[in-house]
Order: C-alpha cells, then structure tokens, then sequence
C-alpha cells in the first residue's frame, strides 16, 4: 500500500541530486533505497546505484537532499515532520547542492582540497543566469555528474571525467533539436572530435590535453569573447602569446575585432601547425588575409623559406648518418647536435608568431650552424669507414699473400730429396 501511494504521489525524474549530510549507509536501516531499488525507471534507485555515490562512500544518505527518515518503515518517513522535501525541481538543484558544497567548514572534513566556490561560479556562467531568467533547459548540476551514482572527477567513468567531458557537454551542444532557439552552431563536438586537442587527450592520453572546461570553463562556463580569447590560449601557449604581442597582428586584429588565435588556428578544430600554413599553396593561412605580393604575403614566404632550408638540411643530416650507423660507425655526438638543430627548428616555429623575419632568421641560422656541423660529423664517420675498409682490404690482402708464400715454401721443401 505503501508503495503504491509513493508511485502516485511522488512525480519527476529527479529522486534524489546528491546526498549531503546524513547516516552512514550500510550502519543504520535505509527503507528509500529498499523501496526505490523495486521500483521501474525513472523512480529505480538500486542498492548497487547507491552505493557507487561518492555521497554514500561518505557517509550520507537520500534524506540529505530529499528530507524525510530513512529509518522509518511507514509513511511517517515522509512526513512533513520528518522535514520531506520529495522531488527536487531543477530550479532547486543548485542551490541544493551549493548548500554544502559552499560550506568551507563542512566540507573540509570530507575533503580539504575541494573548492566550495562551485555555487558562486555557476551563478555567473551562462547556464546559471539563464536558469535565473527561467531557462528549464540550461545545465544543473545533476546534468553533468549524474544523480544517484555521482563519480569523484578522477574516476573514468565519471561524465566530467577529462576524457568525457566533452560527451558530457555534446548531450545538448550537440543536439540540434535541443539547442533550438539559442542561436548558436552545434558542430562544436564534430570540429573538437577532428582537433590536435582531442587527439592529444583521447588518442595519446594526455589528461592535461583541452577540453571544452578548459577553455569555457566548468562551473562558471562561459565562452571568451573576442578580446579574451589570446588569453584564453595563453594559459597553455605562453611563449606563443608572449610573442604575438609584439606583433603587428595584434593592433591589426584589435582594430578588426578579430579574435587573435582563432583566426589563423580555429576554435574547436584546431589542425596540427605545418610549415606549410605560411606558404602561398591550400593550406596557406596567411592568404585568408594577405594577397600576393603585398607586405604580409612576402613576410610569410621569407619565413617559410627560412623554415624550410632548415628542415632540409636536418633531413640531409638525418639520412647521412643513418648511413653511417648501418655501417657500424658510432655518430652519438652528432646524433645529439642533430636534436639540438630540431629543437632550433622548433623555437623558429614559435618565433613566427612575431612576424619578424629578422628574428625568425636568427633561430634558423643558430639551427643551421649546428645542422652543419652534424652533417660535418657523418661525413667525417663515412670517410673514416672508407679508411677502415681499405685498411682492411690490404690487411686481408697481404695476408692472402703471406699464406700462397708460406703454401709455395711447403711445396718447395716437400719435393727435396730426403
């Protein structure tokens, strides 16, 4: 009877959003879950659901959010003076959960390095001042950790785990029917899918790789504006940005409002960089700007051209001593000069970022003295392999001249008379 009065008299998906203070489960009854686990979605709270929780690895139970005593067996569990709360609106869930979660005090004891200032984030994200307005289709809290089986961000299957918070974020942003209304595009998952970003951190394994938090942030997410995006990027491309500074693109895009990285880079697609993104064939940036012939357009071919006489006499350096060790020479040293001409190339590859060819050209000249002297030190092992070869050739050579000689001595004396 019980039950059956609870089916009809407690609508909405959202049973429980996080458990936040109360008996510890497993110590003491807990008629909820012993209710709610025989129950068909979406009212179905399983024991095995509960007890993943990281608010019931603590300690806490469903009556931290929903009130009521779990300890009773009879409707007085959801008596009002029991302090039952029953279906959480979503226009509550923040705010339910701000209500421990902003307590410094109160959370330390679970966890001292957790920040409490998710509440007052999200208030100024724009799912927050939305849902402030009305907006019953902007993210809550339960969105993105989940309900009743809420994971610890380092566990991987957690929805704000780094390898899913993109997903996480793509149930709505990617979702045209949903974001209906909003006026923004919903390819934003499709591009990052196809992004050195997402290859980075999905493919490779870097955790530390962007996702969509770290650029928009999470709980204060909001998306960069035009003047914040180079800072945006900064936080990881620091000596990018520190030499776009200097630039003469930086005044050019401020006074265009173009949105400094993003223009030559993208957002969410972000391509892996070439050389060739400087040169004047299809996957040339520079032209989205500059035509052929104008200042701009011969900067980036100077600057290509820099890049490229380094690289190639990298490659030469690379292919002559590949040479040299299949023949057994040792090139360890200039193995070490060649890293040093690479790591040149690279410092010249973020230098561009000036748009000064004078300086760009002096990273190059300082890789190809060094290039120079690596391919000084094959060639140096190839002449030495040529002087250990004929060496031994006439070293097998006069010993195949000593042996007929002693052979021609042996015949000699065996056909004296004894």
């Amino acid at each position: 009877m019980w039950r059956n009065r609870l089916l009809s008299g407690f609508p909405g998906p959202f049973l429980a959003v996080w458990f936040l203070a109360g008996v510890a489960y497993g110590q003491a009854p807990n008629t909820c879950v012993d209710c709610h686990s025989a129950l068909d979605p979406p009212y179905q709270v399983t024991q095995e659901q509960f007890s993943h929780d990281i608010h019931a690895q603590k300690g806490l139970t469903c009556a931290s959010c929903h009130g009521g005593d779990p300890s009773k067996a009879d409707m007085d569990a959801m008596s009002k003076a029991a302090g039952f709360r029953g279906k959480i609106e979503r226009q509550q869930v923040p705010s339910l959960c701000g209500r421990c979660h902003s307590d410094a005090a109160y959370m330390r004891q679970f966890n001292p390095s957790l920040r409490t200032d998710q509440y007052s984030q999200y208030l100024t994200s724009v799912h927050g001042k939305r849902l402030a307005k009305g907006d019953q289709k902007v993210a809550v809290c339960t969105d993105c950790h989940g309900l009743h089986d809420i994971r610890p961000p380092s566990d991987t299957r957690s929805g704000v785990h780094p390898l899913n918070v993109a997903q996480t974020c793509a149930r709505c942003h990617a979702d045209a029917s949903y974001m209906k209304g909003y006026s923004i595009p919903t390819d934003q998952f499709a591009d990052y899918s196809a992004s050195v970003h997402h290859e980075a951190l999905a493919v490779r394994g870097d955790l530390s790789a962007p996702t969509c938090s770290t650029c928009h942030g999470n709980h204060g997410a909001a998306p960069p504006g035009v003047g914040t995006v180079q800072n945006v990027c900064s936080t990881c491309h620091v000596f990018q940005a520190q030499l776009f500074e200097s630039s003469p693109h930086k005044a050019a895009f401020q006074a265009a409002s173009l949105p400094g990285c993003v223009v030559c880079h993208g957002n969410h697609r972000v391509s892996r960089t070439s050389d060739a993104m400087l040169g004047a064939g299809p996957q040339s940036v520079c032209l989205q700007c500059h035509i052929e012939g104008d200042p701009g357009h011969q900067v980036a071919g100077e600057m290509h051209q820099r890049l490229t006489a380094l690289e190639v006499a990298i490659t030469s350096g690379d292919q002559l001593l590949a040479r040299a060790e299949s023949s057994g020479m040792e090139v360890g040293q200039a193995r070490l000069e060649q890293d040093q001409a690479r790591d040149a190339l690279i410092k010249a590859r973020v230098t561009i970022h000036t748009s000064q060819v004078a300086r760009v050209d002096e990273d190059v000249q300082g890789g190809l003295k060094i290039a120079a002297k690596a391919y000084q030190g094959g060639q140096n092992a190839l002449a030495e392999r040529n002087y250990r070869r004929k060496g031994l050739g006439l070293s097998l050579l006069t010993i195949v001249i000593v042996l007929i000689a002693l052979f021609l001595m042996i015949r000699q004396i065996e056909r004296k008379p004894s």
